[in-house]
């Protein structure tokens, strides 16, 4: 059999895998009768490098060689890329693969899932179904498109494959990409608390509530918001080093699991006149479709994660790693499918951006699953605002060996931020969100907005436009084109999704959000 890694639609094939794994995993490149090895796959090689040795792209799908072997045989024993915004939060001890699922599960399931019946309801329902599955094969693709990059440009993150591609200019935009990613995740995780937490607490001390108008304000959505995020998240978000918090976030599938279970429980006995209905278009395409695609799209975006996700196997190679992708993606997709599809069924033209606030305040079972998800949100904040911070200083990086010196380069010299810095940058990122989520109860809206910019940026251009961009010599532009199209796709995406968001928010098209 040939052992050829050939190329469909621009995303590798995986072949059999009938190697023996068992006395390569201290190989680091094999090495391959034309010298493609020596030249291409040096560990921290620039693009350059490679073009001066001759490295002919073309070879990737018309030279006859066992290349994903090579790629498989690439077990990393390099450091962590220090200059990574989630370098320090997420290197791990390099564990099972079963480790590693749980890891990319719990990154793709996260908060978005609770906003995937109102993408139903922005698509339509047989759409929703059909772009749900087509997302998840796309981003399964774009995930190992990922590791293949750092393979072909020496680098370790996906901030660095970038850089080597274009530069300071593409780490810049990758950096503010990851960057407002995570301040968009912020805001969302702000509104989520203010939509769960003071239901559980009126449920939990009623009798008090309807006696007390102090107490009433104080159990109400925005003291709450206020109060956790400034005593509780905020004091977690001014530690520097927060990696034991990253732990705590271990449960948070657990709670999706659980929030998944009560609501497929609980929805068929919700009264009629919480009821939604689903009539016509509403069955098959809806105007909204792309608002929907980005919600989707948020919701299952781990491309930031995915590099540390390989490096955290403990035999790291492609084959391993594809089937970690390919499980993770499928198990997601499911949960997804099951949520979005018994909630839009239910609550039709009714669904709301937070599924949990279809429900009335007073149903024990969805507080159970409201509690989960708030006290998940509130230890999950800190990370985001950790993120953002780490853009900073790395922003803060770049500015100052520019104005240094005037060069680019794709590593800078990272030094801590001041105490002042810190204690101001954290300041900001953290009450920020807090504000704006006081003004809105429209969880839906910040998903579509930030699955719409950081999210099509992170998933769907970058990764296919710097493998373009390291193998389009030599292919046909009939083999680019998926590619291409991939790129297509996600400025599209953002525009339109962007414009529809913020004029639907401006005009209140969608109605209340919040819990009635």
């Amino acid at each position: 059999m040939s052992k050829r890694y050939s190329s469909l639609n621009g995303s590798p094939l995986d072949r059999d895998n009938d190697l023996n794994q068992n006395n390569k995993d201290d190989i680091i490149f094999e090495q391959d009768s034309d010298s493609f090895n020596n030249d291409v796959f040096q560990p921290q090689a620039s693009l350059d490098d490679m073009e001066s040795l001759g490295y002919d792209e073309g070879a990737l799908d018309d030279e006859e060689m066992d290349y994903e072997g090579t790629l498989n045989d690439a077990v990393s024993n390099e450091t962590t890329d220090v200059n990574s915004p989630l370098a320090s939060i997420i290197k791990e001890p390099r564990g099972t693969l079963k480790a590693a699922f749980f890891n990319m599960t719990n990154s793709i399931v996260g908060a978005g899932i609770v906003g995937i019946p109102m993408a139903f309801r922005s698509m339509g329902f047989f759409s929703g179904v059909l772009l749900l599955m087509v997302l998840a094969a796309v981003n399964d693709w774009t995930l190992r498109l990922i590791i293949l990059n750092t393979k072909l440009s020496g680098g370790k993150t996906y901030t660095s494959f970038v850089s080597r591609t274009y530069g300071t200019f593409g780490r810049v935009v990758v950096l503010l990409a990851q960057g407002f990613f995570a301040f968009g995740g912020s805001v969302g995780f702000a509104v989520i608390i203010g939509d769960s937490i003071p239901h559980v607490l009126r449920s939990i001390f009623s009798d008090a509530v309807d006696d007390s108008k102090i107490l009433d304000f104080l159990f109400s959505r925005n003291p709450v918001i206020v109060f956790c995020i400034t005593f509780i998240s905020y004091p977690l978000s001014l530690t520097r080093d927060i990696s034991k918090l990253a732990k705590a976030s271990g449960l948070a599938l657990i709670s999706m699991l659980v929030i998944i279970t009560i609501v497929l429980v609980r929805g068929p006995s919700v009264s009629d006149s919480m009821r939604g209905s689903i009539k016509g278009s509403a069955w098959f395409l809806q105007p909204d479709i792309f608002q929907g695609i980005s919600v989707i799209s948020f919701a299952m975006v781990c491309h930031h994660n995915t590099t540390f996700i390989y490096d955290s196997i403990r035999k790291p190679t492609l084959d391993r790693f594809n089937a970690v992708t390919h499980l993770s993606c499928i198990v997601s997709t499911i949960l997804c499918a099951l949520l979005g599809i018994s909630g839009y069924l239910i609550f039709g033209n009714k669904t709301k951006g937070n599924i949990l606030n279809n429900f009335p305040t007073n149903d024990p079972a969805i507080n159970v699953a409201r509690f989960c998800f708030g006290l998940n949100m509130l230890t999950t904040f800190p990370l985001e605002i950790y993120v953002v911070r780490e853009v900073f200083k790395q922003l803060i990086a770049i500015y100052h060996d520019e104005s240094v010196d005037g060069t680019e380069s794709d590593s800078v010299s990272l030094k801590d931020l001041t105490t002042f810095q810190h204690f101001v940058i954290t300041s900001i990122v953290s009450f920020l969100p807090m504000i704006i989520s006081l003004f809105t109860c429209n969880l839906g809206a910040v998903l579509e907005l930030v699955g719409a910019t950081s999210g099509s940026i992170i998933a769907y251009i970058f990764p296919p436009l710097c493998y373009d961009k390291m193998t389009k010599f030599g292919k046909s532009k009939l083999k680019r084109a998926p590619l291409m199209i991939c790129v297509v796709f996600g400025f599209v995406l953002m525009i339109v999704s962007s414009t529809q968001t913020i004029a639907d928010s401006l005009t209140g098209k969608h109605g209340n959000h919040c819990v009635e």
